[in-house]
């Protein structure tokens, strides 16, 4: 008989690298390479008051005021510019220890702190986005600019573009066409579905000279969790989860190294109750040996190095 609905499409991947991933030889013999992922949102939120369709419903609380701009989201999302952002700097200098700020360019360019601030202390500015928002059913057209103005964003603030992208939750079917046609990325996060880094193979799209990365991204090893409902309360919430999957990783990575992504934001992670979870979870990976903290690029430019002796 008949079933509703087919089956997944020919080229969608569910196995991966399989049981036997490959090695990537992070360096110094890394058992671990790991990402701290700070994400620059502020001023990029969905606002009436920026000229938006509506507001953002997404922050302390979940609810959205419709009719006018809602100064209680706002300012939610400004303590993060404000404040949180000199909390989180201050916890990555303390460990000597280097973090990819993934910023939307609305943020950047209305704040240029935002992106100067962690460039001079020599942390990578990646892209997120003009606004933070979905690409799912972006018009090709209007992401391509969205794409241009973000990096001309971070251009202008830091002197030099970025060459890592992440969307805000879903993509577009174009955004990686998008990407490897504009020509000036490595990477893009735009994946959840792996522990390692793969090239871009399909071979009906264009792809950057040396190759182009894929970077996996992961929301559970992530401070959104502190926001309503999503299991994070207390900050040891976030240290214990945040070190159960380093150490599990780091045991794997005996024979089978790895990566993890870590993610942050300044407005969550950088209230003061929740700051005591990052400042115990980066000195126990200043502690731990086998693991290389590096921003998401360097990452990157390792793994593109090592694949022509990779599968």
């Amino acid at each position: 008989m008949d079933l509703p609905g087919g089956m997944p499409p020919a080229g969608r991947d569910l196995r991966g690298y399989g049981r036997h991933p490959p090695d990537p030889r992070w360096p110094d013999g890394a058992r671990l390479a790991l990402s701290f992922v700070v994400n620059v949102e502020e001023g990029a939120e969905l606002s009436l008051a920026s000229g938006d369709a509506r507001n953002e419903s997404v922050h302390e609380i979940r609810e959205e005021v419709t009719g006018q701009p809602d100064p209680c989201m706002e300012t939610h999302y400004a303590y993060g510019a404000r404040a949180g952002l000199w909390r989180i700097l201050d916890g990555f200098a303390e460990h000597r220890m280097r973090a990819t700020f993934s910023a939307c360019g609305r943020a950047v360019a209305h704040s240029p702190h935002l992106a100067q601030a962690p460039h001079a202390a020599g942390h990578e500015i990646s892209a997120h986005g003009w606004r933070w928002e979905s690409h799912a059913n972006m018009p090709e057209s209007t992401e391509r600019a969205v794409i241009a103005r973000t990096v001309a964003a971070i251009r202008d603030a830091t002197g030099e573009r970025p060459v890592g992208w992440h969307t805000r939750s879903a993509p577009s079917m174009n955004t990686r066409r998008l990407l490897l046609e504009e020509g000036g990325f490595l990477y893009d996060s735009d994946v959840y579905d792996d522990d390692l880094p793969r090239m871009h193979t399909d071979p009906s799209r264009p792809t950057t000279a040396g190759g182009h990365v894929i970077l996996p991204y992961g929301f559970d090893v992530n401070d959104m969790r502190f926001s309503p409902g999503g299991g994070f309360v207390q900050a040891e919430d976030f240290s214990r989860y945040a070190i159960g999957a380093v150490d599990w990783l780091l045991r794997e990575g005996k024979t089978a190294p790895k990566m993890l992504s870590i993610g942050l934001h300044l407005r969550i992670i950088g209230r003061p109750g929740r700051m005591p979870g990052l400042a115990a979870l980066l000195a126990h990976v200043a502690k731990t040996p086998g693991i290389w903290v590096a921003p998401r690029r360097d990452i990157a430019a390792h793994w593109r190095n090592r694949a022509q002796d990779l599968p």
